[in-house]
């Protein structure tokens, strides 16, 4: 149970393609509905019989870059086939290929080549999310919220989580905090109007409508992630605290500030008096995410 269980994690630190090739022969063969060695060759498939995978992480498409496709489908036909599940006779899921299936449908195609293999729902979870994340085809949210549903659906722990998808835990903890921005800023990140480095120094203000006006601002005046963390540091020196703000914070402590808040996934301040004495804080969210830190502590 356990060679099993290790073989499988190895797997899913090789990717998708490892994945694919651990799936069980003996179910493949005897696969309803296609002849007889087909699984794990390239079958035309009738997209009338295939639905979209229901664990697929990306929630938004570029409908002019979807169109683009279709016209580049319809002139040179699908290079790349997709990947498929057996439900059965009859009715395939999408692992992998959702936006090549749904250029062929605009393309105005009856069928599509298509890799057809056996997975179970923890299966096509994990394949749909590290299918995207090596093409690096979701945007940081879309990666929290697939994060959040391997730990929330298959019931896992956020110190196993960075093993499966092959990131480190900090990592990790990063894109899912990022889900507690509120919608707006959510949103923007997804388009595109701010990255990673914008919305982790926004996780950092408490207050919602100070949240959004840093946001705003970014925006309106294009400001780089060094001035927004510029400005969110500002706007923690001005708001009492119970221990006296250290003034004019130098550059080297900034800087491992910074370092340590990479590190752990979470805010970090670091106060020192002239004398040299000070504190290091560490925040966290949760009983379960002070459990994180304090295993990276070890």
């Amino acid at each position: 149970m356990d060679n099993n269980k290790d073989k499988r994690r190895n797997a899913l630190g090789r990717g998708l393609s490892a994945l694919l090739s651990d799936s069980s022969t003996e179910k493949m063969s005897v696969a309803e509905g296609l002849p007889e060695g087909s699984i794990g060759t390239v079958s035309e498939i009738p997209l009338e019989q295939i639905e979209t995978n229901p664990y697929q992480p990306r929630t938004h498409f570029d409908l002019v870059a979807l169109e683009e496709l279709a016209q580049s489908i319809k002139v040179q036909g699908i290079i790349q086939p997709i990947t498929l599940r057996k439900v059965e006779s009859k009715r395939y899921q999408l692992i992998s290929g959702e936006r090549r299936f749904q250029a062929s449908k605009m393309a105005g195609l009856t069928s599509i080549p298509a890799y057809v293999r056996t997975a179970d729902d923890e299966q096509m979870l994990q394949m749909a999310l590290i299918e995207n994340i090596q093409r690096q085809d979701l945007n940081p949210i879309e990666i929290g919220m697939a994060y959040h549903r391997l730990v929330e659906e298959l019931n896992l722990k956020h110190e196993d989580l960075g093993d499966k998808v092959g990131k480190n835990r900090a990592t990790v903890n990063n894109y899912m905090r990022l889900l507690k921005l509120p919608p707006e800023i959510q949103i923007g990140l997804r388009d595109g109007k701010i990255n990673m480095g914008h919305a982790r120094a926004l996780i950092n203000v408490d207050n919602l409508n100070d949240q959004l006006n840093i946001y705003r601002q970014a925006l309106e005046q294009e400001l780089s992630v060094r001035k927004v963390e510029e400005l969110v540091r500002s706007l923690a020196e001005k708001r009492p605290s119970k221990t006296p703000a250290v003034p004019n914070k130098n550059i080297h402590i900034a800087k491992i500030e910074r370092t340590l808040e990479s590190k752990f996934g979470s805010r970090v301040v670091i106060a020192q008096s002239s004398s040299g004495k000070g504190e290091l804080k560490i925040g966290f969210d949760s009983t379960e995410d002070l459990n994180r830190i304090l295993d990276l502590l070890k």
